[in-house]
């Protein structure tokens, strides 16, 4: 029997050999190397400490594959270095997919001038200003699956019932993707952040989702509807094609959708598994902005940035980057650097709030920041208030979590909603400023 994996290593060493890593077709890869997963493991909440050589380094090599090293960089100031650096490292990360380049779209994928352009298209949509016209709908949908929760209750699964089914509706809304298409939609989200299955399987998910946005912006072109798809159209015109809009839609999509979903889940598994957390944010509207922040550090449910492509030889930080290695940004490891302040691996929202790069850094840090911290800051108060007695409804030993996903994630949280699971909806106001304030 042949063994495909092995033949396919050896084609893309060939290829490598031939003409360098500019010919690497990733998509080809049926599993990721154990040495590049080693960044996403956790143990429960917490990354796992390094061990062996180079294990304090805040940048070193991770692995040599293909012609080109691979290098991982853990240091908070390390990474912000590196995030925030436009002329020594690209983006785009086309090259390197081959024939699925195509449908690689979005912002994080791409470099000056063409970023510039289309991240101005995407801006105007998420300005504070803009952002606030979402709080009544999202606190409407936070509502609405509170209500199913205390419908289906005794028990209910936040992951299911709670932390997908909120970002899902928020960024068709956003999105302005009518209600008929919403189901189809949602069909094809799971798999993209999943890398077990190699690239064939992460590249698929991606140009899937893609072609249905593209379906969709070119309907929008004929008739343009009221949200994000149609304001762009309606205000670039010709100047920005249905291929460009449908991959800053996906980006927005991949940007708002399941690393919401996953703060919301781990965010209430940290709120359930100390009581003083949960008390703190049903009792006290003040302190909202303050756990989220933490939880946003704490958690980092995005492990890694984009990778980011050596333009030229250079000294990263003591080591020999040659053009053309790729660096690696461990954005969880990076809000845990011990440099930063003391113990940093305890959640501890009551202290003043270290520097974190959940959200990236630099030129490429993620647009929609306000809104995931919008979403955040109204649905904490709304599920702990209107399930003040919620708890746990297995030992934290039977969680299991995703551990070779770029978006870190539980796949399921059951818990015992309590007795006010029967009671009508008493978390009607919102959050003191939390729709008013950028952090």
């Amino acid at each position: 029997m042949i063994d495909v994996s092995a033949t396919k290593r050896r084609i893309l060493q060939r290829l490598v050999a031939r003409g360098g890593p500019a010919v690497l077709d990733l998509s080809l890869l049926d599993s990721v190397p154990r040495r590049l997963l080693r960044p996403l493991r956790r143990e429960g909440l917490d990354p796992i400490a390094r061990q062996g050589p180079g294990a304090g380094d805040p940048v070193r090599r991770l692995a040599h594959m293909f012609g080109m090293n691979i290098w991982l960089v853990t240091g908070h100031s390390e990474g912000k270095a590196v995030l925030a650096d436009r002329s020594r490292y690209s983006n785009d990360v086309r090259p390197y997919v081959g024939a699925s380049g195509g449908a690689v779209g979005g912002l994080g994928f791409t470099d000056p001038p063409e970023h510039s352009r289309l991240r101005g298209l995407l801006t105007p949509e998420f300005t504070m200003r803009r952002i606030q016209r979402l709080a009544p709908r999202i606190e409407q949908i936070v509502d609405a699956q509170l209500d199913l929760m205390a419908a289906k209750g005794p028990d209910a699964d936040i992951v299911e019932d709670f932390a997908f089914p909120i970002p899902f509706l928020v960024i068709c809304e956003l999105l302005g993707l009518p209600a008929e298409d919403r189901a189809r939609f949602q069909a094809l989200s799971h798999a993209r952040f999943d890398v077990s299955a190699g690239g064939t399987s992460a590249f698929g998910a991606i140009s899937a989702s893609r072609d249905f946005l593209l379906d969709a912006t070119r309907r929008q072109r004929k008739d343009p509807g009221d949200g994000l798809l149609g304001r762009i159209i309606v205000e670039a015109g010709d100047e920005v094609s249905d291929e460009e809009i449908a991959g800053l839609a996906d980006g927005v999509f991949t940007g708002g959708y399941e690393t919401t979903a996953s703060m919301l889940a781990l965010g209430a598994l940290v709120l359930l598994r100390d009581r003083r957390h949960f008390e703190l944010v049903r009792d006290d509207a003040s302190a909202i902005d303050r756990v989220v922040e933490e939880m946003l550090r704490y958690l980092s449910v995005v492990q890694i940035a984009f990778p980011r492509f050596a333009l030229e030889d250079h000294d990263l930080f003591g080591k020999k980057v040659r053009k053309g290695d790729v660096v690696i940004v461990a954005l969880a490891r990076a809000g845990r650097d011990t440099r930063v302040g003391p113990d940093l691996h305890t959640f501890e929202p009551d202290r003043p709030p270290p520097p974190h790069l959940a959200f990236g850094h630099g030129f490429h840090r993620c647009v929609g920041a306000e809104l995931a911290r919008l979403e955040l800051r109204l649905a904490f108060p709304r599920l702990v208030q209107r399930f003040p007695e919620m708890s746990l409804a297995v030992h934290p030993s039977q969680l299991r979590f995703r551990d070779q996903s770029i978006v870190y994630a539980v796949d399921s949280l059951p818990v015992h909603l309590g007795p006010a699971a029967s009671r009508p909806n008493t978390a009607g106001s919102r959050p003191r400023d939390c729709a008013d304030r950028s952090s």
